[in-house]
């Protein structure tokens, strides 16, 4: 239905609005908005331009591949056309869309989580044209819904039922210029009146803390809290829903300090800011933290945010309304974004692989995906609905509800803090939705590589730990196999750092959880130091910083390690590798690089083949030279063949004790006391084994 209107008098709060006797007359679900700081590269998760027919780029594995539309060349949308957070002008003729990440309805979400079964949406215009609606299936197949003509000040709409959307599928629309420009003033989702909610569950407004947890990152942590800041201002689309920001310091460069931004950020917020100092407890810590404050203020939900992100202010609002809505406590997450390549989608869903208990994408969902190039309406596997075993901490809605069952994250200073306290929620039947719409651009996995660099030791140890309380199989399925293969790969690697550390973190996991605690403030200055000792973990910013590169013998007929391509040729390349470790170092690697390898070539069956090479970081910042050490090598695999001989040993006796410490573990008091310097003692490790002969 289209009625005239004046469209200024469109709600500019995601919070909804009320009634003369106090309640909500509608929900607000998800207002349409859109970017104004000029960024071109970000337009395209916000609008889409010109439409044409184009086959699907990509299917789910065993899908077909339907036809869809994308932007044809020259007729991408311009920030010129963004007028302000709502108002978008479309040209005379042309036609724009909505069907983008930030903007498309996540039906299919809504339909299996929330109470609701139909949903109104509402657009505003001024001008002459079209408003059509469009919905897709979970295939990615797209169905004209409706469609009406507009002309002048206009208010157009349409109840939309969300029965068909068990499997996956969106809604959305797009606007067609007529004879004059089409100006969309301003959109939204709400509850609908063909299927009302209850009074109660229409006026519920849950109460949001926003906790971030930083260390020596002030620029990024100052300009995040001043985005928060003027998000809260009224018609900013968080006011009424964010009650307090609490911000957990636990650098040395604190974000007070910062110049720049945080006076602003510290205007804005008022009183709705809290920094709060203490010891560098790693991110569990301060995630514990943020979870513990909201405990104690009372608050509905905590949402737990990274420092070094920027955020989608609408998308918060977003997850809250989300879980008002939820049939039971639900934890909701959001998605993440490259910072540097605005439109790639670097996860989207996760889970983790119970037998080898490793994360990963969830069924057919992929990391990496740039939006900039595969629009939604060209991605059908965007269009199902995924179920995930739990939502990354770089932006996480959790209900307090859910914190006074659960508890706090297991003290583990960083990784699979995350994961595993989406495992626990599962198994007390607390679903994770990791929930369209909500997100935040955060520096990509790309430019990292912590399975080698000080934080090998917490990827071994907080994976065993996760696996030991969670893993449904009675030794672990396949994690200490597939944790001694990493080992051998590191030790052919010459990477006898991060080898050092993964059989600290073994030796800590076998001494039982009473240290967990304790270890928080003082174990890093230990890896740190221990890590020193090893030239691989010592990098210098210029390759010149190292002798000439020299070799004594030219590679085999001129060809250099190629990937092995078949499980008989890793085989052989492994053999081959570990023969060469007993053989004695070429004397003048010892004193001279053999070769330089960049980073992304630096796998095992590459730098087995050598006795010295210089390897570059992942983020380009430096070099390493990693040297062979034959006595080295040779120690090592005696103590992680021990090692990992007792962990498959013992496991079950491993496994009944962290499970029975959880807890205590994970206990807001317990952790209180941490907090304060004084972290307490924790059930005992079951008697130790004898060593394995």
């Amino acid at each position: 239905m289209s009625t005239a209107t004046d469209p200024t008098t469109a709600p500019s709060s995601a919070s909804g609005a009320a009634s003369a006797d106090g309640a909500s007359a509608e929900r607000f679900l998800q207002r349409v908005v859109l970017p104004v700081d000029g960024d071109q590269d970000v337009l395209p998760l916000y609008v889409d331009g010109q439409l044409m027919a184009a086959p699907a780029a990509s299917a789910a594995p065993g899908a077909t591949a339907v036809p869809s539309t994308v932007a044809a060349p020259g007729t991408a949308p311009s920030t010129d056309q963004v007028l302000d957070r709502t108002r978008f002008r479309v040209p005379v003729g042309d036609r724009a869309s909505f069907a983008t990440y930030f903007n498309a309805f996540p039906a299919s979400y809504w339909r299996q989580y929330s109470v609701l079964s139909a949903v109104r949406l509402t657009v505003r215009t001024t001008g002459t044209g079209t408003v059509v609606v469009y919905r897709s299936n979970a295939k990615g197949n797209v169905q004209r819904v409706a469609a009406e003509p507009v002309e002048g000040p206009a208010s157009s709409d349409f109840d939309l039922p969300l029965k068909p959307f068990t499997d996956g599928g969106w809604y959305w629309f797009d606007l067609h210029a007529g004879s004059d420009d089409l100006v969309l003033e301003h959109a939204a989702w709400t509850t609908s009146p063909t299927a009302p909610v209850t009074a109660e569950q229409a006026a519920k407004r849950g109460s949001v803390v926003v906790t971030i947890t930083t260390l020596n990152r002030p620029d990024y942590c100052s300009r995040l809290l001043r985005t928060l800041g003027q998000a809260v201002q009224p018609g900013g689309g968080l006011d009424g829903i964010v009650a307090e920001v609490v911000c957990t310091d636990q650098g040395t460069q604190l974000v007070s300090d910062d110049v720049e931004a945080f006076p602003e950020a510290e205007r804005l917020l008022g009183d709705k800011l809290r920094v709060i100092r203490q010891a560098n407890l790693g991110g569990s810590g301060g995630f514990a933290r943020g979870m513990y404050e909201g405990l104690q203020g009372g608050y509905d939900y905590v949402l737990l945010l990274d420092d070094d992100v920027m955020v989608e202010p609408e998308g918060i609002a977003r997850g809250a309304a989300f879980a008002d809505l939820a049939r039971t406590p639900t934890i909701v997450g959001g998605h993440m974004f490259s910072m540097y390549q605005r439109t790639l989608l670097n996860a989207w869903a996760e889970g983790v692989q119970r037998w080898k208990f490793w994360w990963g994408p969830s069924g057919v969902s992929e990391h990496n995906h740039d939006l900039g190039m595969q629009n939604l309406r060209s991605t059908p596997w965007l269009h199902r609905r995924f179920d995930v075993d739990y939502n990354g901490w770089w932006m996480c809605l959790i209900p307090t509800a859910v914190i006074e069952q659960l508890g706090l994250s297991l003290p583990l200073f960083i990784k699979w803090d995350d994961a595993e306290y989406g495992l626990r929620a599962q198994a007390a039947g607390i679903p994770t939705a990791s929930f369209p719409g909500m997100a935040v651009w955060h520096v990509p996995w790309t430019d990292k590589d912590d399975g080698i660099d000080w934080q090998a030791y917490h990827h071994a140890r907080n994976r065993v730990v996760a696996a030991l309380v969670h893993s449904p199989y009675p030794r672990g399925g396949n994690v200490v196999r597939e944790l001694l293969t990493t080992q051998l790969k590191h030790l052919l690697s010459m990477q006898y750092s991060a080898a050092e550390l993964r059989l600290v973190a073994l030796e800590d996991v076998l001494a039982g959880p009473q240290a967990m605690h304790g270890d928080l403030a003082t174990k890093l200055p230990e890896i740190r130091a221990l890590r020193a000792g090893y030239s691989d973990a010592v990098y210098k910013g210029d390759a010149g910083d190292f002798p000439a590169r020299k070799r004594k013998k030219p590679p085999r007929k001129g060809r250099e390690a190629e990937v092995p391509k078949s499980r008989l040729a890793v085989l052989k390349t492994a053999a081959v590798g570990i023969v060469k470790q007993v053989r004695p170092v070429d004397d003048l690697a010892a004193t001279n690089p053999q070769t330089a390898i960049a980073h992304q070539d630096a796998r095992w069956w590459m730098l087995s083949q050598y006795d010295s090479a210089l390897v570059s970081a992942a983020d380009g910042t430096g070099t390493a030279w990693y040297r062979r050490d034959r006595r080295r090598f040779v120690e090592l695999v005696r103590r992680s063949t021990a090692l990992h001989e007792r962990l498959a040993r013992d496991w079950p006796e491993l496994a009944a004790t962290y499970r029975a410490a959880m807890p205590e573990l994970t206990s807001p008091e317990v952790w209180e006391r941490t907090f304060h310097g004084t972290p307490p003692s924790t059930p005992a490790a079951p008697p130790a084994s004898p060593p394995a002969k």
